[in-house]
C-alpha cells in the first residue's frame, strides 16, 4: 500500500512539473518573442535561429536516445512540403506581428481563430452551423475584438496588416493542414523536426524576396549590428529555447493531463501572458483595450466549453497534425475528449474563473496605479491565488 501511495506522489508530481513547465513556457513565449524582435530587429534570421535550434535540439536528443523522430526521406519531404510552407508563413507573420504591435494585440487576433474556423468549416467543409450558445461566445469574441481595434492607441496599417495575414495563415492551417497532414503517419517529434528543418530550408528564399539580407548585410557592413550585445544575444538565444522547450512540455502535458484540463490551462496562459506583459513594460495596450481583450479570451472559454459540452467538434487526435504551430495554440484544440489522467479538467475550469478575476483586479489595479506599493501588490497576488487554488 505505501508502494502505491508513493508511485502516485510520483506521478502527482511528475504531472504537476510538467504542467507547470508548460503554463511558463507557454505564456512567457510571446513576450519572450516580443522581447528577441525588438532587440533583434531582423525577423527572418530571428526565426532562423529559432528552426535551427528546435531542429537540432530534436536531432540531437534522437541520437541520444531520448527522444524518437522518424527519419528524414524524400518522400515525407514532398507529402510534408504543404504543410512546412504553412507553418513558415504562420510564424513568420507572427514574428512580424509582434514587430510591429504589441502581445496583446497578438492575443486577440490569435483568440478570433475560433471564430474564422467556425465560418470555414461550415462554408466550406459542410460542417453543421454552430449551437447557439456557440454562436454566442463567438460574438462575444468579435465584440472584444472589434472593442479592442477600435480603442488601440498603437494603430498602424503596417500592424494590422501583419496581423490579418496572421490570422488568415493560422486559420487555414487549423481548417486544412491539420487534415491533410494527420495521414502521413509521423510521431509528434518527427513532425517538429520536419517542421523546423523544411522552414529551415525555406529561410533564405524569404530574406530575398522580403530583402532583409539587404539590412543584415548593410549591419554587418557597417559594424554596427548590435548581434552580439548581451541583452539582444540573451533575447534571442532565450527565444531559441523556449521554441524547443514549449514542444517537449507541451507533447509531455497532452499525455500527462486531460484533454479539457489541458485546454484550460492554455486559457490561463493566455492570462498570464498579459499580466506579464503590463508588469514588464508599457508595451500593452490601455486600460479599455485590456478589458476587451480579457473579454476575447473569456468568449474563447465560453467557446471551448460550448464546443465540448455538445461534442460536435471531432475528437482529439494523437498524431502531430494537432501540434502544428503548438507554441501559438496555447490548448486551443477544442473539443477534445475528457480522458481523466490526474488533473480533473472541471476543477481545473472553475480554477480559470477565478484566476481570470484575479486578472482583472491586478491588471485593473496597475492600469491605474503608476506606483505600486509592492507589499500591497504581493498580499493582493497571494490572496487571489491562494483562494483560486482553494477552491
Amino acid at each position: 500500500m505505501a508502494l502505491i501511495r508513493l508511485d502516485a506522489s510520483k506521478q502527482y508530481y511528475a504531472t504537476s512539473s510538467l504542467v507547470v513547465g508548460y503554463a511558463l513556457c507557454s505564456s512567457l513565449l510571446a513576450v519572450i518573442n516580443k522581447l528577441a524582435i525588438t532587440k533583434f530587429n531582423y525577423p527572418g534570421l530571428l526565426t532562423a535561429l529559432q528552426y535551427l535550434t528546435s531542429a537540432l535540439g530534436v536531432w540531437i536528443l534522437g541520437k541520444l536516445g531520448f527522444l524518437h523522430h522518424d527519419p528524414f526521406t524524400y518522400d515525407n519531404v514532398k507529402k510534408f512540403m504543404p504543410a512546412a510552407v504553412v507553418f513558415y508563413l504562420a510564424i513568420f507573420t507572427n514574428t512580424n506581428l509582434l514587430r510591429h504591435a504589441n502581445v496583446d494585440t497578438f492575443i486577440v487576433f490569435r483568440s478570433l481563430t475560433p471564430l474564422l474556423v467556425a465560418v470555414a468549416d461550415t462554408t466550406f467543409r459542410k460542417q453543421p452551423c454552430p449551437s447557439k450558445f456557440t454562436f454566442l461566445s463567438l460574438l462575444i469574441i468579435l465584440g472584444g475584438a472589434v472593442g479592442y481595434v477600435a480603442t488601440d492607441s498603437g494603430f498602424t496599417l503596417t500592424a494590422y496588416s501583419w496581423a490579418f495575414a496572421y490570422l488568415i495563415t493560422i486559420t487555414t492551417e487549423m481548417v486544412y493542414i491539420k487534415h491533410m497532414v494527420m495521414n502521413l503517419g509521423l510521431n509528434t517529434w518527427g513532425f517538429v523536426f520536419y517542421n523546423n528543418l523544411l522552414s529551415l530550408m525555406m529561410a533564405p528564399i524569404f530574406w530575398i524576396l522580403t530583402g532583409e539580407y539587404v539590412d543584415v548585410f548593410a549591419a554587418v557592413g557597417s559594424r554596427s549590428a548590435n548581434w552580439f550585445e548581451f541583452d539582444a544575444f540573451f533575447a534571442v538565444s532565450l527565444s531559441c529555447v523556449f521554441g524547443l522547450l514549449i514542444s517537449f512540455f507541451g507533447f509531455a502535458a497532452r499525455k500527462a493531463i486531460s484533454a479539457t484540463a489541458f485546454t484550460v490551462t492554455g486559457v490561463v496562459n493566455k492570462f498570464l501572458t498579459v499580466l506579464i506583459n503590463v508588469l514588464i513594460w508599457d508595451k500593452h495596450a490601455g486600460p479599455i483595450g485590456l478589458v476587451c481583450l480579457l473579454l476575447t479570451i473569456a468568449g474563447g472559454v465560453l467557446y471551448q466549453q460550448t464546443v465540448t459540452g455538445a461534442g460536435s467538434a471531432p475528437p482529439q487526435r494523437d498524431s502531430a497534425a494537432s501540434k502544428l504551430v503548438d507554441s501559438e495554440n496555447d490548448g486551443d484544440d477544442y473539443g477534445d475528449k475528457d480522458d481523466v489522467k490526474g488533473f480533473s479538467g472541471s476543477n481545473l475550469l472553475v480554477m480559470v474563473f477565478q484566476f481570470i478575476q484575479v486578472a482583472f483586479n491586478l491588471i485593473a489595479l496597475i492600469v491605474t496605479e503608476p506606483v505600486i506599493d509592492e507589499y500591497a501588490f504581493f498580499l493582493e497576488l497571494v490572496e487571489g491565488c491562494s483562494f483560486t487554488l482553494t477552491r
